[in-house]
Protein backbone atom coordinates (compact mmCIF):
# COMPACT_ATOMS: atom_id res chain seq x y z
CA UNK A 1 0.00 0.00 0.00
CA UNK A 2 1.56 3.07 -0.90
CA UNK A 3 2.49 5.74 1.85
CA UNK A 4 2.63 8.60 -0.62
CA UNK A 5 0.61 10.23 -3.08
CA UNK A 6 1.52 11.53 -6.49
CA UNK A 7 0.11 14.25 -8.48
CA UNK A 8 -3.69 14.33 -8.89
CA UNK A 9 -6.43 16.37 -9.57
CA UNK A 10 -8.54 16.25 -6.33
CA UNK A 11 -5.08 17.17 -4.46
CA UNK A 12 -6.19 20.44 -3.04
CA UNK A 13 -2.46 21.31 -1.80
CA UNK A 14 0.74 21.56 -3.94
CA UNK A 15 4.03 22.66 -4.88
CA UNK A 16 4.25 25.23 -7.67
CA UNK A 17 7.19 26.23 -10.16
CA UNK A 18 7.00 29.69 -12.35
CA UNK A 19 7.18 26.75 -15.54
CA UNK A 20 4.08 25.33 -14.19
CA UNK A 21 2.36 28.80 -13.21
CA UNK A 22 0.04 28.49 -16.13
CA UNK A 23 -1.44 25.12 -15.82
CA UNK A 24 -1.24 25.00 -11.89
CA UNK A 25 -2.82 28.42 -11.15
CA UNK A 26 -3.80 30.05 -14.57
CA UNK A 27 -5.72 27.37 -16.05
CA UNK A 28 -6.77 25.77 -13.29
CA UNK A 29 -8.67 29.06 -11.67
CA UNK A 30 -10.94 28.81 -14.80
CA UNK A 31 -12.70 25.66 -13.04
CA UNK A 32 -12.48 26.89 -9.22
CA UNK A 33 -10.38 29.58 -7.24
CA UNK A 34 -6.91 28.91 -6.27
CA UNK A 35 -4.64 30.42 -3.70
CA UNK A 36 -1.10 30.96 -4.36
CA UNK A 37 1.61 31.42 -1.28
CA UNK A 38 4.82 33.02 -2.42
CA UNK A 39 7.22 32.01 0.30
CA UNK A 40 11.00 31.30 1.55
CA UNK A 41 12.90 28.79 3.64
CA UNK A 42 14.37 31.80 5.05
CA UNK A 43 10.73 33.67 6.11
CA UNK A 44 9.47 33.15 9.76
CA UNK A 45 6.20 34.65 8.94
CA UNK A 46 5.50 32.07 6.45
CA UNK A 47 6.10 29.13 8.51
CA UNK A 48 3.19 30.55 10.79
CA UNK A 49 0.85 31.09 8.13
CA UNK A 50 1.49 28.07 5.56
CA UNK A 51 -0.59 25.25 7.96
CA UNK A 52 -3.39 27.50 9.19
CA UNK A 53 -3.42 27.99 5.14
CA UNK A 54 -3.59 24.64 4.43
CA UNK A 55 -5.97 23.79 7.19
CA UNK A 56 -8.65 26.05 5.96
CA UNK A 57 -8.19 24.98 2.36
CA UNK A 58 -8.64 21.80 2.75
CA UNK A 59 -11.53 22.38 5.29
CA UNK A 60 -12.87 23.82 1.68
CA UNK A 61 -13.20 20.16 1.17
CA UNK A 62 -12.03 20.76 -2.96
CA UNK A 63 -13.65 24.12 -3.41
CA UNK A 64 -10.44 26.10 -3.22
CA UNK A 65 -6.97 24.97 -4.17
CA UNK A 66 -3.55 25.89 -2.64
CA UNK A 67 -0.36 26.47 -4.74
CA UNK A 68 2.67 26.87 -2.72
CA UNK A 69 5.97 28.82 -4.73
CA UNK A 70 9.09 29.54 -2.89
CA UNK A 71 10.52 32.70 -4.32
CA UNK A 72 14.23 31.32 -3.89
CA UNK A 73 13.67 29.14 -6.39
CA UNK A 74 10.76 30.54 -8.11
CA UNK A 75 11.46 34.27 -8.94
CA UNK A 76 9.77 35.02 -12.10
CA UNK A 77 6.03 34.92 -11.38
CA UNK A 78 6.56 36.71 -7.81
CA UNK A 79 8.55 39.45 -9.33
CA UNK A 80 5.44 39.87 -12.24
CA UNK A 81 3.15 40.27 -9.57
CA UNK A 82 5.01 42.52 -7.94
CA UNK A 83 5.50 41.14 -4.81
CA UNK A 84 7.91 43.00 -2.05
CA UNK A 85 7.70 41.15 0.65
CA UNK A 86 6.66 37.64 2.09
CA UNK A 87 4.31 36.03 2.85
CA UNK A 88 2.74 36.93 -0.48
CA UNK A 89 -0.76 35.54 -0.59
CA UNK A 90 -2.70 36.07 -3.95
CA UNK A 91 -6.04 34.54 -5.18
CA UNK A 92 -6.50 33.53 -8.62
CA UNK A 93 -10.46 32.92 -10.18
CA UNK A 94 -10.83 32.58 -14.06
CA UNK A 95 -7.69 32.89 -15.07
CA UNK A 96 -7.43 36.50 -12.46
CA UNK A 97 -6.06 38.03 -9.43
CA UNK A 98 -8.97 38.86 -7.52
CA UNK A 99 -7.96 39.14 -4.04
CA UNK A 100 -4.68 38.57 -1.69
CA UNK A 101 -2.79 39.80 1.59
CA UNK A 102 0.61 40.10 2.86
CA UNK A 103 1.95 39.20 5.84
CA UNK A 104 0.73 36.64 8.86
CA UNK A 105 -3.14 37.35 9.31
CA UNK A 106 -4.89 35.50 12.42
CA UNK A 107 -6.68 32.25 11.60
CA UNK A 108 -9.87 33.69 11.67
CA UNK A 109 -8.90 36.14 8.93
CA UNK A 110 -7.68 33.40 6.76
CA UNK A 111 -10.82 31.39 7.11
CA UNK A 112 -12.49 33.98 5.73
CA UNK A 113 -10.65 34.72 3.15
CA UNK A 114 -10.85 31.08 1.95
CA UNK A 115 -14.70 30.48 2.83
CA UNK A 116 -14.79 33.68 0.42
CA UNK A 117 -13.30 31.98 -2.51
CA UNK A 118 -15.16 28.95 -2.18
CA UNK A 119 -18.12 30.87 -2.24
CA UNK A 120 -17.07 31.53 -5.51
CA UNK A 121 -16.88 27.91 -6.69
CA UNK A 122 -19.86 26.17 -7.99
CA UNK A 123 -21.90 24.52 -4.98
CA UNK A 124 -22.04 21.18 -7.11
CA UNK A 125 -18.24 21.09 -8.38
CA UNK A 126 -16.24 19.81 -5.70
CA UNK A 127 -18.82 16.32 -5.04
CA UNK A 128 -18.92 15.89 -8.64
CA UNK A 129 -14.91 15.70 -8.83
CA UNK A 130 -15.25 13.70 -5.98
CA UNK A 131 -18.17 11.33 -7.34
CA UNK A 132 -16.03 10.63 -10.14
CA UNK A 133 -13.08 9.97 -8.16
CA UNK A 134 -14.36 7.29 -5.97
CA UNK A 135 -16.37 6.14 -9.31
CA UNK A 136 -12.90 5.63 -10.69
CA UNK A 137 -11.12 4.18 -7.42
CA UNK A 138 -13.96 1.42 -7.37
CA UNK A 139 -13.32 0.56 -10.60
CA UNK A 140 -9.55 0.34 -10.11
CA UNK A 141 -10.06 -2.05 -7.03
CA UNK A 142 -12.73 -4.46 -9.31
CA UNK A 143 -9.80 -4.36 -11.75
CA UNK A 144 -7.57 -5.89 -9.02
CA UNK A 145 -5.48 -2.42 -9.29
CA UNK A 146 -5.41 -2.15 -5.23
CA UNK A 147 -2.57 0.54 -5.32
CA UNK A 148 -4.12 2.78 -7.54
CA UNK A 149 -7.66 2.68 -5.76
CA UNK A 150 -5.94 3.10 -2.73
CA UNK A 151 -4.29 5.99 -4.09
CA UNK A 152 -7.42 7.79 -5.24
CA UNK A 153 -9.47 7.31 -2.30
CA UNK A 154 -6.78 8.71 -0.02
CA UNK A 155 -6.86 11.72 -2.00
CA UNK A 156 -10.54 12.12 -1.93
CA UNK A 157 -9.96 11.94 2.05
CA UNK A 158 -7.27 14.74 2.21
CA UNK A 159 -10.10 16.64 0.43
CA UNK A 160 -13.04 15.06 2.53
CA UNK A 161 -11.71 13.69 5.72
CA UNK A 162 -15.36 11.66 6.49
CA UNK A 163 -16.17 10.60 3.07
CA UNK A 164 -18.08 6.89 3.83
CA UNK A 165 -17.43 5.78 0.57
CA UNK A 166 -13.21 6.54 0.41
CA UNK A 167 -13.01 5.54 4.37
CA UNK A 168 -14.36 2.07 3.19
CA UNK A 169 -12.93 1.96 0.17
CA UNK A 170 -9.59 2.45 1.27
CA UNK A 171 -10.59 -0.63 4.02
CA UNK A 172 -11.24 -2.67 1.35
CA UNK A 173 -7.92 -1.78 -0.31
CA UNK A 174 -6.02 -2.96 2.61
CA UNK A 175 -8.43 -6.16 2.57
CA UNK A 176 -7.35 -6.99 -0.85
CA UNK A 177 -3.70 -6.44 0.51
CA UNK A 178 -4.48 -8.92 3.24
CA UNK A 179 -4.06 -6.13 5.91
CA UNK A 180 -6.81 -6.89 8.32
CA UNK A 181 -5.90 -4.62 11.05
CA UNK A 182 -5.43 -1.48 8.76
CA UNK A 183 -9.15 -2.24 7.39
CA UNK A 184 -10.29 -2.51 11.05
CA UNK A 185 -8.38 0.58 11.74
CA UNK A 186 -9.93 2.54 9.08
CA UNK A 187 -13.98 1.08 10.27
CA UNK A 188 -12.72 2.40 13.53
CA UNK A 189 -12.96 5.85 11.59
CA UNK A 190 -16.41 5.91 10.78
CA UNK A 191 -18.55 7.73 13.42
CA UNK A 192 -21.42 5.62 15.15
CA UNK A 193 -24.16 8.15 13.24
CA UNK A 194 -22.87 6.25 10.20
CA UNK A 195 -22.37 2.40 11.53
CA UNK A 196 -25.99 1.79 9.93
CA UNK A 197 -25.02 3.17 6.68
CA UNK A 198 -24.88 0.35 4.11
CA UNK A 199 -21.17 0.79 2.90
CA UNK A 200 -20.05 0.07 6.64
CA UNK A 201 -22.32 -2.83 7.22
CA UNK A 202 -20.86 -4.38 4.13
CA UNK A 203 -17.58 -3.70 4.98
CA UNK A 204 -18.23 -5.04 8.51
CA UNK A 205 -19.47 -7.85 7.05
CA UNK A 206 -16.19 -8.51 4.61
CA UNK A 207 -13.86 -8.13 8.16
CA UNK A 208 -15.73 -10.58 9.54
CA UNK A 209 -15.56 -12.95 6.82
CA UNK A 210 -11.70 -11.87 6.60
CA UNK A 211 -11.36 -12.76 10.67
CA UNK A 212 -12.84 -16.30 9.98
CA UNK A 213 -10.90 -17.69 7.19
CA UNK A 214 -9.07 -20.58 8.00
CA UNK A 215 -5.36 -19.74 9.30
CA UNK A 216 -2.64 -19.29 6.24
CA UNK A 217 -5.91 -18.85 3.50
CA UNK A 218 -3.25 -21.10 0.97
CA UNK A 219 -6.11 -22.39 -1.86
CA UNK A 220 -3.36 -24.27 -3.19
CA UNK A 221 -3.98 -26.59 -0.54
CA UNK A 222 -8.09 -26.83 -0.59
CA UNK A 223 -7.25 -27.11 -4.51
CA UNK A 224 -5.63 -29.95 -4.02
CA UNK A 225 -7.59 -31.44 -1.53
CA UNK A 226 -10.73 -30.72 -3.95
CA UNK A 227 -9.16 -32.56 -6.91
CA UNK A 228 -8.60 -35.74 -5.11
CA UNK A 229 -12.35 -35.58 -3.76
CA UNK A 230 -14.60 -32.76 -5.43
CA UNK A 231 -17.42 -33.90 -2.65
CA UNK A 232 -14.74 -32.83 0.38
CA UNK A 233 -17.30 -30.19 1.08
CA UNK A 234 -15.14 -29.15 4.11
CA UNK A 235 -12.07 -28.42 1.65
CA UNK A 236 -14.63 -26.16 -0.44
CA UNK A 237 -15.78 -24.39 2.30
CA UNK A 238 -12.83 -23.59 3.21
CA UNK A 239 -11.51 -22.29 0.11
CA UNK A 240 -14.40 -20.02 -0.13
CA UNK A 241 -13.20 -18.72 3.09
CA UNK A 242 -9.57 -18.02 1.78
CA UNK A 243 -11.23 -16.53 -1.45
CA UNK A 244 -13.12 -14.05 0.48
CA UNK A 245 -10.34 -13.01 2.63
CA UNK A 246 -8.32 -12.11 -0.03
CA UNK A 247 -11.46 -10.15 -1.73
CA UNK A 248 -12.61 -12.47 -4.76
CA UNK A 249 -16.23 -12.53 -3.44
CA UNK A 250 -17.40 -14.09 -6.69
CA UNK A 251 -15.21 -16.76 -6.41
CA UNK A 252 -16.44 -17.04 -2.76
CA UNK A 253 -19.86 -17.27 -3.83
CA UNK A 254 -19.09 -19.95 -6.58
CA UNK A 255 -17.64 -22.62 -4.37
CA UNK A 256 -20.17 -22.17 -1.33
CA UNK A 257 -23.51 -22.83 -4.06
CA UNK A 258 -21.24 -25.13 -5.62
CA UNK A 259 -21.45 -27.06 -2.04
CA UNK A 260 -25.72 -26.24 -1.70
CA UNK A 261 -25.98 -27.46 -5.14
CA UNK A 262 -24.79 -30.82 -4.14
CA UNK A 263 -25.67 -31.11 -0.61
CA UNK A 264 -27.78 -28.18 0.66
CA UNK A 265 -28.10 -28.82 4.32
CA UNK A 266 -24.77 -29.66 4.69
CA UNK A 267 -23.16 -28.71 7.87
CA UNK A 268 -26.26 -27.72 9.12
CA UNK A 269 -26.55 -25.78 6.12
CA UNK A 270 -23.31 -23.57 6.96
CA UNK A 271 -22.71 -23.07 3.22
CA UNK A 272 -26.30 -21.15 2.85
CA UNK A 273 -25.60 -18.89 5.76
CA UNK A 274 -21.89 -18.06 4.62
CA UNK A 275 -23.25 -16.91 1.21
CA UNK A 276 -25.81 -14.68 2.61
CA UNK A 277 -22.85 -13.24 4.99
CA UNK A 278 -20.81 -13.02 1.35
CA UNK A 279 -24.13 -11.08 0.03
CA UNK A 280 -24.16 -8.58 2.71
CA UNK A 281 -20.10 -8.27 2.26
CA UNK A 282 -20.41 -7.49 -1.33
CA UNK A 283 -23.33 -5.30 -0.96
CA UNK A 284 -27.13 -6.83 -1.36
CA UNK A 285 -27.54 -4.34 -4.49
CA UNK A 286 -24.34 -5.48 -5.89
CA UNK A 287 -23.96 -7.33 -9.21
CA UNK A 288 -22.63 -10.50 -6.85
CA UNK A 289 -25.32 -10.47 -4.46
CA UNK A 290 -27.89 -10.09 -7.36
CA UNK A 291 -26.27 -13.60 -9.46
CA UNK A 292 -25.83 -14.78 -6.43
CA UNK A 293 -29.03 -14.69 -5.33
CA UNK A 294 -30.61 -16.12 -8.81
CA UNK A 295 -28.04 -18.74 -8.58
CA UNK A 296 -29.33 -19.81 -5.13
CA UNK A 297 -32.84 -19.61 -6.12
CA UNK A 298 -32.74 -21.98 -8.91
CA UNK A 299 -30.61 -24.79 -6.50
CA UNK A 300 -33.48 -24.22 -3.60
CA UNK A 301 -36.62 -24.06 -5.97
CA UNK A 302 -36.25 -26.13 -9.26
Amino acid sequence: MPDTLGANSLDTVKDGADQTFMVDVIEASREQPVIVDFWAPWCGPCKTLAPALEKAVRAAKGKVRLVKINIDENPGVAGQLGVKSIPAVFAFDRGRPVDGFMGAVPESQIRMFVDKLAGLAGPDAAAEELEVALKEAGEALALGDVGGAAQIYAVVLQADPENIKAIVGLARCYLAAGEVEQARDMLAMIPDEKSKDADVVSLRAALELASAAPSGADTAAFDAALKTNPNDHAARFDLAGALAARGNLEGAVNELLTIVEKDRDWNEGAARAQVLKIFEAAGLSSDIAKAGRRRLSTILFS
